[in-house]
């Protein structure tokens, strides 16, 4: 007889174990749950059938794979918790009793970071087990870099205490000292939430969204335990990264960190960076476990031996190499690149290399900036610094670690502002002579030789990899739109940066084409009726016009299609002069007005003629593929739509700007 079955352990039953088997099988508290399966990776899943796999009368709602609540329970981890729970129990205890003295000896005793400093676990290992390989971290940090920016900006509470605001700061700074040493920052831009910033790292684009340097509100109806436990993560999972990355561009890790210089602002300016070698001065030395290492004689030997036949080749060849420059008259080795040159008269012309002319990480290389009070000093810093600038200065206001606390320094060549427009400052006499260490320049007032922007010139700069023109950033001017560098604009979607006439369809242009001849229809109506005429032939006039226009409206009804398209224009006409009650003329359509009527009504047509065909072929599908491309002609359609809002909004705010020009 085959064994029986018992219901809820075969099948998607076994497969799945609810939350609240799993804290028992664990024997975790339900806060501690959380935190293990946030570290470990392991997340509630969703079977086909609730019915199935749930073995109580009331539906489950969370989920887990028996496999993966199986792994955890080999977690080292887990002892820690169950360690801190005995601790918890004894500790209440002996308060229960009121033995305060035996309270406080477990707590003092008790590993707490906020007694002794030292962590009661570590996740050293989970961070190696997760990321196997340094690539599978690079492509995991963009959210640990947002949320570890979004944390150094928070104020301390009782749920966000001080020292993980201080830990997330210093490791976000360590992370932009990276970028700047090895100029690894491509884009940036501003959003209403906040900065975005792309950097490549050993062929990984990691983008990340740091927050404006503003006061934060904490809310109440954020859960910041959760979060907390996410930035204990990743804090040292970017510890680990940020180790690896300074080993591999040979700085020691971590940098000097001077805590009054942090007090004081400086931010990017607290940290000093050293090389590896750089402590010992150039000595190097083998050292195991504290004592220098002997070195074998006999090693030594064939090591020297070595040496000096690699030098006797170098002396050999150097001979042998002026030997031949003084027989043979060769051309002298140059930096110069090789040119090609047609072999016939009248060949093809080859492009010729060339060196290249910008080094996007050496974009500000040669220039000194002066950052003004109002201008967001922390991420101007770090791209400017990104892009090979070394010299920026600032206002003492704003922090220690400038370049240059002196406006009026001489050396500064370009000048971040976001007030209102500067003047000039001239000498008494009334010549503005370039003359910047004699100048008094009074507030509000700019110096001569010195190119002011606004500070989205960084970032249009960094973005284009190229020095935009000052005048179109100059104070008080209207900024061109700052676009973002991270979406691609895919054929037939708007794009800002095109002219109107090269993205919008042949039956906007012939729309567009109408509306300004409607335009210069009406103006030219309006001038002709402020004209002064006598009031009996004004009268006979709008008599005969009347009984034209009744004429007409009686033979229109006879008329083919195509006479109606033309003479479509000119009723218009009549009927808006009739209503502002000025007088009704009787006018022509333009000839070239009549062809964009005949090319519309040939656009709308074969319009006609292709929907047909379309709901033709539609007709020769299946209902599942119909609907499928139904749906993908809804979404298209709506993109069209947005497309041409958005192109008709720019037709209408050009044609406003040309007529005030």
């Amino acid at each position: 007889m085959p064994k029986i079955k018992k219901k809820g352990q075969a099948g998607a039953a076994k497969n799945y174990i609810t939350r609240t088997q799993a804290v028992k099988k664990l024997q975790l508290s339900l806060p501690d749950f959380r935190k293990l399966c946030i570290w470990k990776g392991i997340y509630p899943r969703e079977p086909r059938n609730k019915k199935k796999v749930s073995k109580s009368v009331t539906a489950s709602t969370t989920f887990y794979y028996t496999k993966d609540i199986q792994y955890l329970l080999h977690e080292p981890l887990l002892q820690k918790f169950r360690d801190q729970k005995v601790l918890e129990k004894k500790i209440s205890r002996a308060l229960g009793r009121g033995d305060v003295s035996d309270a406080a000896r477990f707590e003092r005793h008790a590993a707490r970071p906020e007694a002794t400093g030292k962590p009661r676990y570590t996740l050293n290992h989970v961070i190696r087990e997760r990321y196997p390989t340094f690539n599978d971290a690079l492509r995991d940090l963009d959210d640990c870099l947002s949320m570890l920016f979004l944390f150094a900006n928070l104020p301390s509470t009782s749920a966000v205490p001080a020292k993980m605001i201080a830990r997330c700061e210093r490791l976000c700074l360590e992370f932009q000292h990276y970028l700047i040493v090895s100029h690894s920052l491509r884009k940036s831009f501003l959003s209403i939430k906040g900065i975005y910033y792309q950097a490549n790292i050993q062929g990984e684009d990691i983008l990340w969204l740091v927050p404006y340097k503003f006061n934060q509100r904490i809310v109440g109806d954020v859960d910041f335990r959760i979060m907390g436990t996410f930035v204990e993560f990743y804090m040292t999972l970017l510890g680990f990264v940020n180790y690896r990355l300074y080993s591999s561009i040979g700085l020691k890790y971590p940098p000097k960190f001077d805590q009054l210089k942090d007090e004081n602002g400086a931010e990017l300016g607290a940290f000093s960076l050293e090389g590896v070698n750089m402590a010992t001065q150039g000595e190097t030395k083998a050292v195991a476990n504290g004592e220098e290492q002997q070195v074998d004689p006999k090693v030594q030997a064939e090591v020297d031996k070595i040496i000096k036949q690699l030098k006797e080749d170098e002396s050999k060849s150097d001979e042998t190499a002026e030997e031949d420059a003084e027989a043979d008259d060769e051309e002298k080795p140059t930096d110069s690149i090789d040119k090609f040159e047609p072999v016939a008269p009248g060949g093809d012309v080859l492009p010729q290399p060339a060196y290249s002319g910008t080094d996007p990480s050496q974009l500000f290389a040669n220039f000194t900036f002066y950052l003004s009070r109002e201008t967001p000093r922390q991420p101007l810093e770090f791209i400017l610094r990104a892009f090979g600038c070394k010299r920026i200065g600032w206002d003492s206001v704003l922090g220690e670690g400038a370049f240059t606390n002196d406006e009026s320094d001489p050396s500064i060549t370009h000048h971040v502002i976001d007030r209102p427009v500067v003047q000039a400052a001239t000498s008494e006499e009334g010549d503005g002579e370039d003359n910047q260490t004699a100048q008094k320049v009074g507030p509000n007032q700019r110096y001569p030789g010195r190119i002011y922007v606004q500070p989205q010139w960084v970032w249009d700069c960094v973005n284009d990899e190229e020095l935009k023109s000052p005048e179109l950033y100059a104070p008080g001017a209207a900024l061109p739109p700052h676009l973002s560098p991270f979406v691609k604009a895919a054929p037939g979607q708007y794009d800002p940066t095109l002219p109107l006439e090269a993205q919008q369809t042949e039956a906007e242009a012939i729309e567009a084409d109408l509306e300004d001849a409607k335009d210069g229809a009406e103006e030219g109506s309006d001038i002709e009726n402020d004209m002064d005429v006598d009031e009996a032939e004004d009268d006979e006039e709008e008599e005969d016009d009347d009984a034209e226009a009744d004429a007409e409206e009686d033979e229109e009804e006879d008329v083919e299609e195509d006479e109606e398209e033309s003479k479509t224009l000119q009723r218009q006409l009549e009927l808006e002069a009739e209503l502002q009650g000025k007088k009704v003329q009787n006018k022509k359509v333009d000839p070239k007005t009549k062809s964009k009527l005949e090319q519309r009504k040939a656009l709308e047509k074969k319009a006609k003629e292709e929907a047909e065909d379309l709901e033709r072929a539609k007709g020769m599908l299946s209902k599942k593929k119909r609907k499928l491309f139904e749906q993908m002609q809804y979404t298209n359609n709506k993109k069209s739509a947005q497309d041409e809002k958005l192109r008709a909004k720019r037709r209408k705010l050009e044609k406003e700007k040309a007529q005030k020009a």
